[in-house]
Parts: structure tokens; sequence; C-alpha cells
């Protein structure tokens, strides 16, 4: 027997029904064939209606806490040694902390330094240039009278290379005697002159603060890239912040901020003012435009005045 058109509209509904549902949203319950859930409510929603805000959703953000909860409750605690250890990589380049569970540390028995993985071997790390830990001499003595030796003849050098320099070329005199002419105020503001244009530096120094300087570094203490250079500094910087811009600028490796001994740090010495500057003093005191400072290791932390030396 036929079936009538209502029992077939009724059955048809209950089909369409099965398929999707009807926003739970006041003054909407339309019906969606791909339906949202609201995860806080736990209500069924139109595409229209389905974030909290749409629905206004009685528990608004309690899925959101659920989750948090959640995921604090499976995250795995903090490894303190990766964030707190104290030690890092000898290489002056590298951050990399090392004696972690993640990285171990690596000594090279060239220098007996700690190194990452990265820079184990000689050759990353410039093994021949770094100091050796445990290479100082014996006795305090020893070690000052090296330090001393070192800086004079640093100082016997540069005076002379400067008498050598500003002598003049030799000009022929009376019955062929030759005599040198001496130094004069024009020559030494000509070679200011001269350093004032090849001279390096921020240029954030005003140009009224700059200081103009010749600087070395020793033979054991830089890579040998950049030996010497001429730059300039603002006079109310301290020494120390001099040396550490002065290192970089010469690829002279400076470990004074990792501790170890008095053989491995730099210090700063005036050629002309014949000493070893203190890390807090300012450069301009000392330091006049076109003087010479040089970067030394392991000359201990005194101020011997090498001109009676």
């Amino acid at each position: 027997m036929a079936s009538t058109p209502s029992e077939s509209y009724t059955e048809m509904k209950g089909d369409v029904e099965a398929v999707g549902s009807h926003c739970q949203t006041e003054y909407c319950h339309v019906l969606d064939f791909l339906p949202f859930r609201c995860e806080s409510c736990r209500g069924t929603y139109c595409l229209d209606h389905r974030t909290e805000h749409a629905h206004k959703c009685p528990k608004a953000g309690e899925w959101a806490r659920r989750r948090a909860e959640q995921n604090a409750a499976t995250s795995l605690p903090p490894k303190p040694s990766l964030y707190t250890h104290e030690q890092q990589c000898y290489e002056n380049t590298c951050k990399t902390l090392i004696n972690t569970s993640r990285m171990p540390a690596n000594q090279c028995s060239s220098c007996n330094r700690s190194y990452c993985l990265k820079h184990r071997m000689p050759e990353d790390h410039d093994c021949k240039n770094v100091p050796r830990r445990g290479a100082a001499p014996g006795g305090a003595r020893q070690q000052t009278m090296s330090a001393l030796a070192k800086l004079k003849l640093w100082a016997e050098n540069k005076r002379k290379e400067d008498d050598k320099r500003r002598s003049g070329p030799k000009k022929s005199g009376f019955l062929g005697l030759g005599k040198s002419s001496s130094p004069t105020a024009a020559t030494a503001q000509a070679e200011i002159n001269a350093l004032k244009r090849a001279a390096k530096g921020e240029a954030s120094v005003p140009s009224e603060k700059r200081i103009y300087l010749h600087v070395e570094a020793s033979a054991d203490t830089t890579k040998a890239k950049y030996p010497t250079g001429k730059f300039f500094y603002n006079a109310d910087w301290t020494v120390g912040r001099v040396l550490d811009i002065a290192a970089k600028s010469l690829q002279v490796q400076n470990v004074n901020n990792r501790g170890g001994g008095e053989e491995e740090k730099l210090r700063v010495f005036h050629v002309e003012g014949g000493r070893l500057l203190k890390f807090s003093e300012k450069i301009g005191e000392p330091c006049k435009n076109g003087n010479m400072i040089v970067l030394l290791r392991g000359v201990g932390s005194g101020e011997p005045d090498l001109i009676d030396l």
C-alpha cells in the first residue's frame, strides 16, 4: 500500500536530522550537516556560532585552562645544568656551555683547555696561540722578571723606531759632513694628521672626544692576522673597554672575563708612559694623540715604571 504524503515527509525528516544537528544557540537552531562542538560547554553549534564569544559560552575559557594544565603536567622539567652551568667552551668566539648532559667537555692534550665538540681539534681552536694551562713560571719572582723584561723590550724598541722615523733624511753639510735634522712640531703634527686619516673607530664618538692611537699586539697574544692597527677611541672610555675593543679589532683572544691566572690575562701597556694602565682609568688621561698602546699577556698586574729600568 502506498504511503501518504505526510508519512513520507516524516520519514525523510528523520533521515536528514540523523545526518546533522541543530545549533543550540537561542533563536538560531539551524540544521548544520557539519556541526561544531564547543570543548568548554560541550554544546553543538553551527558555523556562525562555533566560537565561545559567538554563542556566549557559559564556561568560556575552560577548555584552554584544561589544555594548559595538561601540558604542564606532561612536560619534562628543565635541566638546571643547561642554564646555570658556569663553564663554557674556551674558544673565544664560542658561547657553548660544556660539562653538561648534552655537551660533555673535550680537553685538548696540547693546551689543557676544555672545548665543545665543534672546537675540540687543535686546528679548530688555534691551539698554538692559546696559553697553555699550567705553563706559567714556577716562582713569582721569575714571572715578575719575565714580565718586566718583555715590557722593557717593547719600550726600547718603540723608542728606537720613533727616533729613526723622526730623524729625517740626512743633509750634506759643509766639507761633506752629514747631520740629521731634529724632529719639529710640524713633523709631529703631520704624523698625527696622517694617523687621523687612517684610524678606524666608532662613528658615534664625537670628534672632540676622539683620541687617536697606534695599537699593537705581541706575537704571543694574537693570531697574527692583524698584529697592528690605527684606531680612535672616546677619551672618556676606560682602559678595560678599550682593551676589549682593541682585542676584537686585532683578533686577539681575550679571556679576561673567564677567570684563570694572571698568565692568561691581557694588559694594556702605554709605551710613551712606560707603564701598564689600570683597567679603571680613562684612556684619555695617560695617552695623547699619536701614542702607542700594546696588548701583552701574562705580564702581571703591577705598574712598573720602565723609564728607570
